[in-house]
């Protein structure tokens, strides 16, 4: 493992590995980390076929500074934009639940840098689509107020969902203006994920347009999408798309 600075002086935790590109680079999802299954599935992958593979943790998560509360969807992609300076050339995005509404703001601020681009469970706009959409008036109100409204999760402790992560995530939606991808891209969705509806996977690939979108859907799989048959799924998109 190694750290960086990104260009607004944050340090965050990289782990790189040499290999044939173009580089594989593993996105998380919100609250997640670099050592989950699927990121460790996609390093033994790219070590068994000679790939070029880097995950990162955000600012505020794993073992990268800075705190939670901090960050928002434009920190994160910064931190993102980060890591992509680190490989030469075009690069494939593995963007995962929140790391796919990232991807997709990587993508449509540098397509070129794109070769392909995989997404599993995105959740684009979940900020504004999900959190603020489903509080009440009185947890709105609790938002306004206090700047943090604590959510339940079934991942563990309560999220803490700030007002600054709701205000900034409505300067990078991603639905609600024309989103063109003319690199590759696959998206991986499970018919079972209670986090983020396959309606979710099946309104972006309604509103993205480029020449190679695809989507699978995947029966009775979760948010995790990290059963076996899932991460093969996972491997088998990223060579699709490389």
């Amino acid at each position: 493992m190694e750290t960086i600075a990104t260009p607004q002086g944050r340090r965050l935790a990289v782990m790189r590995q040499a290999g044939q590109g173009p580089h594989v680079i593993f996105l998380g999802g919100f609250r997640s980390d670099m050592t989950g299954t699927k990121a460790a599935w996609l390093d033994d992958w790219a070590k068994a076929h000679g790939r070029a593979f880097i995950r990162f943790d955000y600012s505020g998560h794993g073992q990268s500074e800075g705190t939670f509360e901090e960050g928002t969807i434009g920190r994160w992609a910064e931190d993102a934009e980060a890591v992509l300076d680190l490989a030469p050339g075009p690069v494939v995005l593995v963007g995962s639940s929140m790391g796919g509404w990232i991807s997709l703001l990587l993508a449509r601020r540098a397509p070129e840098r794109i070769a392909g681009l995989v997404t599993i469970a995105a959740a684009p706009d979940f900020t504004e689509d999900g959190y603020w959409a489903q509080a009440t008036e009185a947890q709105r109100r609790d938002l306004s107020e206090t700047g943090v409204l604590h959510v339940p999760s079934d991942y563990g402790a309560p999220y803490p969902i700030t007002r600054g992560l709701i205000e900034d995530g409505r300067d990078h939606l991603v639905l609600r203006a024309p989103l063109h991808l003319p690199m590759p891209v696959r998206m991986l969705q499970g018919t079972a994920d209670r986090d983020v509806p396959p309606a979710t996977a099946t309104r972006l690939l309604d509103h993205v347009t480029g020449p190679d979108i695809r989507l699978t859907l995947v029966k009775d799989a979760d948010h995790r999408f990290s059963s076996p048959r899932c991460l093969k799924l996972i491997s088998q998109a990223v060579e699709e798309v490389s």
